[in-house]
């Protein structure tokens, strides 16, 4: 239902944009007046800092050479190296709604496969690095098969940077960037699923000034190649995100991030859905199809790791060229906070600027506990603007992840969350349950 028009207005609406100017010109101010700080933290210890990167950057799980896993799946065939990795995740899920929640979408008990993955990547024996990587995977909300992150990577050391060509991730989102596997929750929150998609097929550039502690990407993305594929919903992307790392040492660590994005949706259309961190829900939030010429994305991102501790979040927004519509924004994002009651710290690759997998620090196989986390997120999306009505949602969700080993994880959360939608506010109570294996 479109909103009642504004009497003292008239016919139109003032443009409403997400605060881009500030959030920059904050981390710039910030940038200028503390150089010494970022300085100082460069030269200390970064045992727990990964500082490579390989093809496969935003797919990798365990480091071959971690616990003797290499001797079974990494070989070396002279021109290259080979290694293979899989994933697999298995969901259940069940819920308790109220009479308003079911007239809105009514959500039933099930299990499946949430996906399943094949990973290959290797290095030549070349000079200049070079690295490669291919992806295959059958993804169970859409029933199909496509290839994953798929490209070469070129090292250029002479100006601190790499660039991937081929099928990747954005690079937009440390929470999207980071492999949907590693996340302290099941899913992403319901903007980014909205908005960014899982993949892009063009070239990104990954550059760093490390006496600043400062890395960024940059990338172009076109659907030539991707035309038929489920996450090619625009014609064109050009993604950018900026970095900083004012403390990194091997505990402590400062993530604050800016990004922005300017797309041009698929077709002249544009339909921003999302379900609500449950692959197994229907979708909650959906503003239907509705024409639109041009969109840009904006958001900002703050994490601080403190040993076993993590927390923070991001939020975005995104605007449409869209006067049938009434231009719409639309906006929302997450806030978290993790513990490793195990006492372990989570990594983080600070070439990308997102965080890792956790590794116990003894697994059960060496009579050990494995890794235990705990975790507690809310997320927020308001897809209500202009004359669209997508519907605004919340949900608030404690987790607690049992990470037997690098490469077995078993999940369990427990989720409240609200919809507005549909002049009804409905609440759903969700209870799921994961069991993940992957290298």
């Amino acid at each position: 239902m479109a909103p009642a028009p504004d009497p003292f207005l008239g016919s139109e609406r003032p443009r409403r944009g997400p605060p881009l100017c500030p959030v920059l010109g904050l981390l710039v101010v910030a940038i200028l007046l503390f150089p010494s700080v970022a300085r100082s933290q460069t030269a200390m210890g970064l045992a727990t800092v990964d500082t490579t990167l390989e093809a496969g950057e935003s797919d990798s799980q365990t480091k071959p050479e971690e616990r003797g896993l290499n001797k079974y799946n990494h070989w070396d065939f002279g021109f290259t190296t080979f290694r293979v990795g899989y994933g697999l995740a298995w969901d259940f899920a069940t819920y308790s709604q109220d009479d308003a929640a079911k007239q809105q979408v009514v959500n039933e008990r099930d299990n499946g496969l949430r996906d399943t993955r094949l990973l290959f990547r290797g290095k030549f024996k070349t000079k200049r690095p070079l690295t490669w990587t291919l992806g295959y995977m059958y993804d169970a909300p859409t029933d199909d098969w496509f290839f994953r992150q798929t490209g070469f990577m070129v090292g250029v050391p002479e100006i601190s940077s790499h660039f991937f060509i081929g099928r990747t991730k954005e690079g937009y989102s440390q929470y999207k960037h980071m492999v949907g596997y590693d996340l302290w929750t099941f899913e992403r929150s319901p903007f980014l699923d909205a908005f960014i998609p899982i993949l892009g097929d063009g070239i990104k550039w990954i550059g760093a000034a490390p006496k600043q502690n400062l890395v960024w990407q940059l990338g172009g993305f076109w659907d030539v190649v991707s035309e038929d594929e489920k996450f090619a919903t625009y014609d064109r992307q050009l993604v950018g995100r900026v970095v900083w790392l004012p403390e990194l040492t091997n505990q402590r660590l400062l993530h604050l991030a800016v990004q922005g994005r300017d797309v041009v949706p698929d077709e002249g259309q544009f339909q921003a859905r999302s379900r609500p961190e449950d692959w197994l829900s229907p979708y909650y939030v959906d503003t239907g199809k509705f024409a639109t010429s041009h969109a840009k994305t904006v958001g900002f991102e703050t994490y601080y790791r403190d040993g076993p501790w993590l927390v923070g979040g991001e939020y975005g927004w995104q605007s449409f060229e869209a006067p049938l519509s009434g231009d719409p924004v639309f906006h929302g994002g997450n806030v978290s906070v993790a513990w490793l009651i195990t006492g372990e710290t989570r990594g983080y690759n600070r070439v990308s600027g997102y965080f890792n997998a956790v590794s116990p620090r003894r697994t059960i196989f060496e009579g050990g506990p494995g890794a235990w986390e705990a975790s507690l997120n809310f997320s927020y999306v308001d897809l209500d603007d202009g004359t669209l009505q997508g519907g605004k949602q919340w949900r608030v969700t404690p987790a607690i992840l049992w990470h037997l080993m690098d490469y077995m994880r078993i999940q369990a959360e427990y989720g409240y969350g609200r919809l507005d939608r549909f002049d009804l506010e409905g609440n759903t109570q969700f209870f799921q349950l994961r069991l993940f294996t992957g290298l």
